[in-house]
């Protein structure tokens, strides 16, 4: 049981580590509109005043705003984001527990844990196919973030922290409520998303999940509340599932999404976005193909108005977060096939930014093209269809899209 644990986390060490990471972070204001950029001022005026409270006991986070974003299979997520003052007491907090966790956690679970990362999940995940458990149980906890259940938090919180201002404050975190429209909503349930505690609090409420599957020699890896347990057949699949279902009812309290959730050979299953065929080789799933063409679709519409360099900028970005993301994947044949559907949209967004005759055809000129393609500029053909036409292929190829420094998955990939 850790003693005193209050008085670690207000050290100047862990005072000036915290800030330091809140800052660096960045990210939107909560409820009080204050920046990250206004956190160093803040402290100097009032921290002996905040570092007071903590020691007492006494310190009342705020509500969190409430605020929504996409999810990569569609849909919406709700986020709750903290004042920057919450999220620097969080902070304060997640320094001095995840040490005392940390070592307690089972070697199976990867997400949000120091020196873990996406890609260490998978490539456990593909030791297990290799040992010959080629079928995978693809377990999916419904609204995880929004179910957690606070006594059984708290209970497992004090087997381990028996500082009761510690306990006491995460608690009051837990239960701050979500401010929608001006009106604060409570919280009975559920770790808001968005914090710098929210990830650990939800390996500490699964940790019991893992030493579960342990005891029952499962081999299996977790990701946070994405959970992939590997097996030789398909009849062990669906007993492991169907027992699953009944043991996460009962000691979590949360609910298995039956429709997202199932079994099957792996190749057909995903995990952090990944698929691994049944010789044990990492691909892209297919799912995570769809979104880059929804992704691609949605970037390139003529109705962002962005400059040319803004548009290539921001492409590349995302592209290479995408890729670095799926480095790892030791199968990309199809990734040059998308390639090329991909300067398609290209060149369909700048003809029809191009918007008129008048436009294509001084484009045409400025990009050097050859008199017999002119011709083109006043053709009725559909954006689509002219993307793909020897004229617009000429205007933007593919050796000017890189001379301009626009990237291509397939190029980084290959690195």
């Amino acid at each position: 049981m850790i003693e005193q644990l209050m008085e670690e986390a207000v050290s100047p060490e862990n005072w000036h580590t915290a800030w330091k990471a809140v800052v660096s972070n960045g990210g939107a204001p909560g409820i009080d509109g204050m920046r990250c950029s206004e956190l160093v001022e803040h402290l100097q005026r009032h921290g002996e005043a905040i570092r007071a409270k903590l020691l007492a006991g006494r310190y009342t986070p705020s509500p969190v705003k409430r605020t929504k974003i996409p999810k990569p299979g569609g849909g919406e997520r709700d986020l709750g984001i903290p004042t920057v003052m919450d999220r620097f007491v969080q902070q304060l907090l997640l320094q001095v527990l995840t040490p005392i966790y940390e070592p307690r956690f089972s070697a199976r679970s990867y997400g949000f844990r120091p020196g873990r990362s996406t890609h260490d999940a998978v490539r456990q995940a593909q030791a297990c196919v290799k040992e010959g458990k080629s079928y995978v149980i693809d377990l999916d906890i419904e609204k995880f973030f929004d179910r957690v259940n606070h006594n059984l938090l708290m209970h497992r919180l004090r087997e381990t922290v028996s500082d009761v201002r510690v306990r006491t404050l995460i608690g009051r975190y837990l239960k701050a409520g979500v401010m929608v429209n001006g009106v604060v909503q409570d919280n009975e349930e559920g770790t808001p998303q968005g914090g710098p505690l929210s990830p650990l609090l939800a390996n500490i409420y699964l940790d019991p999940l893992d030493w579960e599957l342990e005891g029952r020699g499962l081999a299996y890896v977790r990701y946070a509340d994405d959970c992939n347990i590997y097996v030789s057949s398909a009849a062990a699949a669906q007993r492991v599932l169907s027992s699953l279902i009944g043991w996460i009812e009962k000691k979590l309290r949360l609910k298995v999404n039956q429709t997202k959730s199932g079994t099957g050979p792996t190749t057909g299953r995903r995990l952090l976005g990944f698929s691994i065929n049944a010789q044990g080789v990492i691909e892209i799933a297919q799912k995570s193909l769809t979104h880059l063409q929804e992704k691609v679709r949605a970037f390139w519409r003529p109705q962002r108005h962005r400059g040319n360099q803004e548009m290539r900028d921001e492409w590349n970005q995302y592209v290479r977060g995408w890729c670095s993301h799926f480095a790892l994947a030791q199968e990309v044949r199809w990734v040059k096939r998308v390639d090329g559907w991909i300067r398609r949209h290209i060149r369909k967004y700048y003809w029809q930014r191009w918007h008129c005759t008048q436009g294509r055809l001084q484009a045409f000129q400025r990009l050097g093209i050859s008199r017999h393609h002119w011709v083109s500029a006043r053709s009725s053909r559909g954006a689509w269809c002219m993307a793909g036409s020897p004229a617009l292929q000429a205007a933007i190829s593919v050796a000017s899209l890189r001379r301009y420094g626009y990237l291509m998955p397939s190029v980084l990939l290959a690195r």
